[in-house]
């Protein structure tokens, strides 16, 4: 299988690692990406991968973030009061630092830098950090610093230190501190926003040189503790160091001094517990971290081995082994966005009411918040860890409330979920925005994305093909998707002359197109009969009346019971999943929504050789007094979603259910014409287009894929990764090896696999979960290879072109794979005998 760890030897500087993300030099100007590439984290929070001797300031910014841990603030914007939602910057637990007798404090940036190596090690989750430094003082100091956030002890994170004096010897002091001054200050264009979110409750020193720092945040009331104890070691023994403590209102910190003598190491372990008011099975914040310090061992042994089995856990279940012409390079891109997202939604994360958000718990971006992106995450979570998407879907579940609420406000029925979440369940969209470009604000109209319902009712469906979770469906998700249907059912209207339903006023997932040209956004936004929105809708009702006919009588009965869902208005719901309008061209172009056609095509060449990088056409556009709502232009894949989401034959059933014609040699001029027409001005697009490129085009596909892995990694967007990393497009290229390269479907309780590598990668190995069994699949470009690992569940089923396998657990099996041409001819044959005829 090619799946078994790799035992790693410390690597040299420069060594080709497909597990170490390394950097050979220090560059003042990347400290920001490098700080949001290298962040540590447990899915109950994360630190960013800062010099833990800086502060945030142009260069450095050492965020810590609580997940879910949220805070309101009102700020005065453009002429109103404005309250936004933020994930709060928490109190910093990083600050270590030294001076050699009464000389200034080491930073980085001020001492004269003799080498330097940063590597973040990705199988052990431990970030290391080599430092050579001289000072005015021509005093040579060596700095080796390994840093982590447990994955095994969720609320606990440990640095360790180890100073050599070169050629000096003296006084050494060592400072450290936990520091609650800290502001949300991470993302330029927010700073005009009110950004002071915590207020100080308590700093002082404990019992065993143990410091504590009390905080709350002002709004939300989120009680936040951090307690440190740092100890400095000679060998294995403690140093008896004298000690002295600094309070301050929101500041405590300690100097630690001991003398030191040239080649002598001294070692510094700082060990840190965090605890919130929002944790379960403690009594009080500041409580739980004290005893936490007082229960924990050293570095090493109390720290670092949990944590490093923790990872080795997690990477049994979710690695993936590549086989192609770079393979140490792709398959170290794949383990970093593996490796973040899996410290965003971890194994702890499942007791946690939080979501996913689509920065991660690395950066301010989009304030935390939660959008669409599950829709490419939780495929890599279904396939993996199962209970993680099902802890995620839970937060959607609690917050149902919330959205029958939205949607009642707005004159619906069912359940309307927010374009963005956080706390509660609220509409957390921004009503206005800064165009950096032109330095205005101006009105949001993205609340209007409406297609974030049929996400959420899609991801609950492959949710349940994925594992047969019974439970789950009988008591949150049916619930769920059946009011989601309801919110469609009554978002349409019916138009007589055509005979079909309509969807007014909404955005697609293009974004730019916020309404149509000249409208007023606020007054008339959004566009009618957006193409991928109403296939969703019908595909949501068609999907809620299928899960009424799967439920238990009695689970039935009570639901419909408890929501007052009667025949009638089930009756409804088939005739308009039936009838919704999509438009389209004569030729089989699927327009993107009414009117697109009628839309202008923009100078791409032109706009390209006047500005470089045009990946954000909506600020350019805006910047020059004009909109995109004039232009043929997409942001990033909107029509094309469809084909992301759906086979070519299951689309070709929606179309057939709709009443259209759908030609499958269509499917290609759809992919050229947008494809043709759109900016790349989100990292999703890239993975969207490479996905639905897969069979068509694999070179061109493989091009994008990889431009796609390099999204965070080069800052592809200049200057958005420094704020967060985009953890949907990280799961998305995961996804993309997964799903798209080895043709996994999940459909008709049958696991279907049509592998289709591209000609650069020779062989794919991974582990994958599917209802209850744990599958090792190998597939390369003759065979495919599955082996279920013993377990005590029942067989399922496997398909590849139409050879169905049982599988008992314990068994294997393997499939012999046609040949490019053949299986072109193949899918010739099957299209042709089951090409939908039109009915209207």
């Amino acid at each position: 299988m090619g799946l078994e760890r790799k035992q790693r030897a410390e690597q040299e500087p420069g060594t080709p690692s497909s597990w170490l993300l390394v950097y050979d030099d220090y560059c003042p100007d990347q400290e920001g990406l490098r700080e949001a590439l290298c962040t540590l984290g447990s899915g109950y929070f994360a630190t960013r991968g800062a010099s833990p001797d800086s502060v945030a300031d142009a260069i450095h910014y050492p965020g810590t973030y609580l997940a879910g841990g949220y805070n309101r603030l009102t700020s005065k914007v453009a002429g109103r009061e404005v309250e936004n939602e933020d994930l709060v910057n928490m109190p910093n637990w990083l600050p270590l630092t030294f001076r050699i007798d009464d000389d200034d404090w080491f930073s980085i940036d001020a001492l004269e830098l003799l080498s330097f190596r940063q590597a973040l090690d990705l199988q052990c989750g431990v970030l290391r950090r080599d430092l050579r430094l001289r000072d005015d003082h021509g005093r040579i100091t060596r700095w080796h610093e390994r840093r982590i956030v447990s994955m095994a002890h969720p609320n606990q994170a440990a640095l360790c230190v180890e100073l050599v004096a070169e050629n000096w010897s003296g006084e050494l002091t060592v400072r450290s501190g936990l520091d609650g001054s800290v502001t949300n200050d991470n993302v330029a264009r927010y700073r005009d926003l009110e950004g002071c979110h915590l207020e100080a409750v308590e700093a002082r020193e404990c019992s065993g040189r143990s410091i504590l720092l009390r905080c709350r945040t002002r709004q939300s009331l989120i009680g936040i503790a951090q307690a440190a104890r740092t100890r400095l070691y000679r060998g294995d023994v403690e140093v008896d160091a004298e000690c002295e403590t600094h309070v301050l209102e929101n500041r405590v910190m300690q100097d630690i001094r001991a003398g030191v003598q040239a080649q002598h190491p001294i070692r510094i372990e700082k060990l840190v517990a965090m605890y919130s008011s929002r944790d379960r099975a403690i009594s009080e914040p500041g409580l739980a971290a004290l005893r936490t310090l007082e229960c924990t061992g050293g570095f090493e042994d109390g720290q670092l081995a949990p944590h490093m089995l923790a990872w080795n856990h997690l990477w049994q279940a979710c690695d993936i082994s590549l086989q192609d012409s770079g393979a140490s390079e792709t398959e170290l891109k794949l383990r970093l966005h593996t490796f973040h997202l899996l410290q965003t939604a971890s194994v702890h994360s499942v007791d946690l009411d939080v979501g996913i958000p689509a920065r991660g718990w690395h950066g301010e971006a989009y304030r935390g918040h939660i959008f669409w992106d599950e829709l490419f995450i939780f495929p890599f979570l279904n396939l993996r860890i199962p209970m993680l998407t099902r802890a995620l879907l839970r937060y959607r579940h609690r917050r149902l409330g919330a959205a029958r609420g939205a949607a009642a406000e707005n004159g619906f029925r069912g359940a309307m979920y927010p374009w963005q979440s956080g706390s509660d369940g609220r509409e957390e969209t921004q009503r206005v925005h800064l165009n950096p470009e032109s330095g205005r604000w101006l009105a949001d109209n993205s609340h209007r994305q409406r297609h974030i319902n049929a996400a959420i009712a899609y991801n609950i469906w492959q949710y349940h093909q994925a594992t047969d979770d019974q439970e789950f469906l009988y008591f949150y998700g049916a619930e769920m998707l059946l009011e989601i249907a309801r919110f469609w059912a009554s978002a349409v209207s019916y138009n007589a002359e055509i005979d079909r339903y309509e969807i007014k006023g909404v955005m697609g997932p293009d974004e730019y197109h916020t309404a149509y040209p000249d409208a007023d956004p606020e007054e008339e936004g959004g566009v009618d009969n957006n193409a991928y929105t109403n296939v969703m809708a019908a595909w949501v009702l068609a999907r809620a009346i299928e899960v009424i006919g799967i439920l238990p009588q009695t689970i039935r009965s009570q639901l419909c019971a408890r929501l007052n869902l009667g025949e009638d208005e089930l009756r409804h719901w088939r005739e308009v999943s039936r009838k919704l309008r999509v438009p389209m061209t004569p030729d089989g172009i699927i327009n993107q929504f009414d009117g697109y056609e009628s839309l202008e095509e923009l100078d791409w060449e032109g706009y390209r050789n006047r500005y470089g990088d045009i990946q954000r056409l909506d600020r350019i556009l805006e910047a020059e007094g004009d909109s995109c709502n004039r232009y043929k232009v997409s942001k990033q894949a909107d029509v094309l979603m469809l084909f992301y989401l759906f086979s070519a034959e299951e689309l070709g059933l929606l179309f057939e259910q709709l009443g259209y014609p759908f030609d499958y040699d269509t499917i290609p001029r759809n992919i050229e014409y947008y494809l043709a027409r759109t900016s790349h001005g989100s990292t999703l697009s890239k993975v969207t287009h490479s996905w639905v490129m897969a069979r068509s085009d694999r070179c061109h596909s493989w091009a994008l894929f990889q431009q796609a892995l390099d999204s965070d990694i080069a800052d592809i967007q200049g200057g958005t990764t420094p704020e967060g990393i985009h953890v949907g497009a990280m799961a998305g290229t995961v996804d993309i090896v997964q799903r798209c390269y080895l043709g996994i479907e999940l459909r008709g309780n049958v696991l279907h696999l049509d592998p289709a590598l591209p000609t650069d990668v020779k062989k794919v190995g991974l582990r994958i979960h599917y209802r209850l069994q744990t599958l090792e699949v190998e597939a390369d470009h003759d065979c495919l290879r599955i082996r279920s690992i013993a377990c005590p569940s029942p067989p399922i089923t496997l398909a590849y072109r139409g050879q169905h396998r049982e599988l008992a657990p314990g068994e294997h099996c393997e499939f012999v794979l046609l040949k490019p041409d053949e299986r072109d001819r193949n899918e010739n044959r099957q299209r042709d005998s089951q090409r939908p005829k039109e009915t209207g």
